[in-house]
């Protein structure tokens, strides 16, 4: 992205989209006090979140008895309700479904590709669904305090080991499928990308064809083989993506507040929930919605307008597709491939 000397004017910003991840798949009840239970739960957090400022939804669906479900007709349920509930919200299911361990002692894992291609089949169908590209160690208590984690599950020492070897399985045979089948019923890929390695595989689905569409993603901040939380690797990712791309910075416990912060001061758009985060302090435990409403104040006290849903999805650009390469680039700002025999840097085209 390049930033202009008006750049960091928020008048010239596009309006803040607030991501809330409100379901927490990674932890038990009891680990934080707004943890949905029930399917009046799960739809109640949606809307407390998009009455608080946030009009992208993270989905994941729990069980009665607390763990993450895998149940596709729970998503099917939740999803219904939600589009009655919450109309203006984009609703985007975590393309994990759900990777808590079954019980203690077991691996905290990513499920089956072909349990992950069933995404795309789910009724009423999600505006996106989340999609990691290239398999990767997702270590997510790396990052974590003792005291971030004191009293909850991750605390015990099987469950805290799970995560700490939890790898993402998404290579290629995964996300070549799983593009083909998101475009075939209409649904937008968000793209969950740990550094930029990633980021440069998905320029290349760009510029080979593969994929043709907006480029919609996360910059995905919780350590363990995902990027850490130094600003020069955050504000370096950020140069490093497209200008017509939509980024959303996502980062994990007490870095969220601060590095959401410099996000919304540059431009990008931000993820809060108790999914990523359980604090406002040390010591003192905040909401999902607390955490909407702190993205808020942020925004409000730069001069960024927040986005109605309405605008999140134009934004997002919600049901947009391109017909090739050589348009994609175009939307996206970038230049376009080399023509064979064309030598030197590439420009963008330009009419005579």
């Amino acid at each position: 992205m390049h930033f202009f000397d008006d750049s960091l004017y928020p008048e010239n910003q596009e309006k803040l989209v607030i991501q809330a991840a409100p379901y927490g798949p990674e932890w038990l009840p009891g680990d934080a006090d707004d943890l949905p239970l029930t399917m009046d739960e799960h739809v109640q957090a949606a809307v407390d979140c998009y009455n608080a400022g946030a009009t992208v939804l993270h989905i994941h669906v729990r069980e009665l008895d607390g763990r993450g479900s895998k149940r596709m007709s729970m998503f099917n349920e939740l999803m219904a309700r939600l589009r009655e509930a919450v109309p203006d919200m984009v609703l985007q299911i975590g393309g994990s479904i759900s990777f808590a361990p079954e019980d203690e002692g077991s691996d905290a894992k990513w499920l089956s590709y072909d349990t992950r291609h069933m995404l795309a089949e789910i009724t009423p169908a999600p505006d996106q669904v989340t999609i990691a590209i290239n398999t990767n160690q997702m270590n997510i208590v790396e990052l974590f305090d003792d005291e971030d984690i004191e009293g909850t599950s991750i605390a015990k020492e099987a469950y805290y080991k799970a995560y700490r070897d939890m790898v993402v399985e998404a290579g290629p045979d995964f996300y070549l499928e799983h593009l083909t089948r998101l475009r075939d019923h209409g649904i937008q890929p968000h793209f969950q990308l740990a550094n930029l390695a990633q980021l440069e595989t998905v320029e290349r689905l760009i510029r080979k064809g593969i994929y043709s569409g907006p480029l919609v993603l996360n910059y995905v901040a919780i350590g363990g083989g995902f990027a850490g939380r130094h600003p020069a690797d955050l504000v370096e990712f950020i140069r490093r993506v497209p200008d017509g791309a939509v980024l959303t910075i996502e980062a994990s416990m007490r870095a969220v507040a601060p590095m959401n912060a410099i996000g919304i001061a540059l431009g990008t758009h931000v993820r809060v929930g108790n999914e990523d985060n359980l604090w406002r302090h040390k010591g003192e435990r905040m909401s999902s919605v607390e955490q909407v409403e702190q993205m808020v104040q942020i925004a409000n006290a730069l001069g960024r307008e927040v986005a109605t849903g309405q605008e999140a999805k134009r934004i997002y650009q919600i049901g947009a597709w391109y017909s090739g390469a050589d348009e994609t680039l175009a939307q996206l700002g970038m230049v376009p491939n080399r023509r064979p025999g064309q030598r030197g840097f590439m420009l963008r085209d330009t009419k005579s």
